[in-house]
């Protein structure tokens, strides 16, 4: 979903919502609330005193890891070294300045509640860093997820200060250059900010939270398509009879056999259909109503971990509390992302079943075989068969969990971890090879009207299909469908997002 032009404004302090993850694409306006200033202030004021006093804080005044034994770095300013050089270590592609900015702002929102005890220097260069489209170069590899994400977060506050690289838009260049292209100074952060920046799972939620909101946009995409596909072959919506699916005791069923009876209601079915329709069209309210079930499980999940605190230790003014414990133990993301992953998967092998139903002329309603106009001659649609195959195939091949591959590392310190970060790349991965796959089924479903007989019936199918024959001309000589595919995958996001926008302004 490519972001809005308008600055987002969002509040520190009041709940956070997935969508504010996407949001942080472009540049953000982020007040902080008076309550939740006052909280980092005096987080960091208790912090402060209590190292004072001499008394043993991990990190500030400590080594890091199994090395907590021995005693840290003289100089506040060494102990952030301390804590950053050694976790500088991180490998592989950058992940996309997009995700690395909704990595700060969930990072952000985690120290805007004043119990990780960072400086409001630190919560004032976040704010002003997501007001700019600078984003930290972030690489995949390095982090086991369990003491938050240290090697990724840890390049993201190097670049915060004015090392490494990052980028400005999608360009990417030193760390100190695009900070001063950006109009920002370099973060001077402590020990205790500095670990405090890097010891929670924020990589990991925004990764999660950005594939769980994609996953629930082409839920919906999934849907219209389902509906624009009835409609194209004329089928009888008997599969949707309320009282029958009902009967199958899962409300999101019957919700879905809802949306779909709305979305084909005035459809005018074709004479001589089959009593029963494939699996690809008949059990769709079954398959996508067990994938809202459990997309709105881990949205619940991660929206959680965006609201929470990832971070050891934590600092309770009030109590006199410095509380050593596991808050950057990233489970919860971990088995979310797997769960995406499997429910993205399986929507996508619909999606690939359903562009096979349409290229084979035994089963698309009399049309050609791969939709062509002059077979043999003309081929339109078989290249995009077989992209749909090899990308459904590339989902399945992803889909082993990573959230119970638990290898000890760190000298037995961290003897069980959750890989929580490679499950959350994943189900974001697996997310954007969906919507290729969407792309794809709607294309041939725009070629599936120009050869048939048959245009859609329903006023919302008819409305989907037009926006699609507006976009993407139809085949009548081969041609490369690559953007095309990617067109029509935006098409279907802009489409649900209307809808989505209606129904919200219907309910007020």
């Amino acid at each position: 979903m490519k972001p809005s032009t308008d600055p987002a404004r969002l509040v520190l302090g009041s709940p956070s919502t997935l969508r504010d993850l996407e949001s942080a694409a472009g540049p953000l306006d982020i007040e902080i609330s008076a309550d939740a200033a006052a909280a980092v202030k005096r987080g960091q004021d208790f912090v402060r005193s209590e190292i004072g006093t001499g008394r043993a804080v991990y990190g500030s005044t400590t080594g890091f890891g199994p090395l907590v034994l021995f005693e840290g770095r003289a100089t506040a300013a060494d102990q952030c070294d301390n804590v950053l050089q050694h976790l500088t270590v991180g490998q592989g592609p950058d992940l996309p300045p997009a995700v690395a900015r909704a990595a700060m702002l969930a990072r952000l929102t985690s120290l805007s509640r004043g119990l990780s005890g960072v400086a409001d220097t630190v919560v004032d260069g976040l704010r002003a860093m997501l007001a700019t489209d600078f984003a930290p170069a972030i690489p995949v590899l390095g982090s086991v997820g369990a003491s938050g994400d240290l090697v990724p977060l840890a390049h993201a506050v190097q670049a915060l200060r004015g090392n490494g690289f990052a980028y400005i838009g999608e360009e990417r260049m030193p760390a100190d250059v695009a900070l001063r292209r950006a109009g920002l100074e370099p973060l001077e952060l402590d020990g205790r900010d500095a670990l405090g920046l890097v010891n929670g799972t924020s990589v990991t939620t925004a990764l999660c939270g950005l594939a769980a909101v994609s996953a629930a946009r082409s839920l919906r995409a999934a849907s219209a398509l389902v509906a624009l596909l009835a409609d194209v072959l004329g089928c009888t919506p008997a599969f949707l009879e309320p009282a029958l699916l009902a009967a199958y005791g899962h409300p999101e069923v019957t919700a879905v056999g809802a949306d779909l009876a709305a979305r084909l209601a005035g459809v005018v079915p074709e004479e001589g259909r089959p009593l029963q329709e494939p699996y690809s069209i008949r059990c769709t309210p079954q398959l996508l109503g067990a994938a809202s079930a459990a997309l709105d499980w881990a949205t619940r999940t991660v929206t959680r971990d965006l609201n929470g605190v990832s971070d050891n230790p934590l600092f309770f003014p009030d109590e006199d509390l410095i509380a050593h414990g596991g808050n950057f133990f990233g489970q919860p993301a971990a088995f979310a992302g797997d769960l995406l992953s499997i429910v993205l998967t399986q929507v996508g092998n619909l999606a690939e079943r359903q562009v096979d139903l349409l290229v084979d002329p035994h089963r698309n309603g009399g049309r050609t075989p791969m939709l062509s106009p002059e077979p043999g001659r003309q081929h339109a649609v078989q290249g995009l068969q077989v992209l749909s195959t090899s990308t459904v195939v590339a989902m399945r091949r992803a889909c082993v969990p990573a959230g119970m591959q638990s290898v000890p590392t760190n000298m037995h310190n961290q003897d069980v971890v959750p890989f929580g970060t490679q499950a959350a790349l994943t189900a974001y991965e697996q997310s954007g090879k969906l919507r290729l796959l969407h792309g794809a089924l709607a294309v041939a479903l725009r070629q599936a009207i120009h050869v048939g007989q048959r245009v859609p019936t329903a006023p919302r199918c008819v409305a989907l299909a037009e926006a699609l024959i507006e976009a993407v001309p139809p085949i009548e000589v081969d041609r490369a469908l690559d953007g095309e595919i990617r067109l029509a995958a935006d098409i279907l996001d802009e489409f649900v997002e209307r809808e989505s926008a209606g129904a919200r302004e219907s309910a007020v």
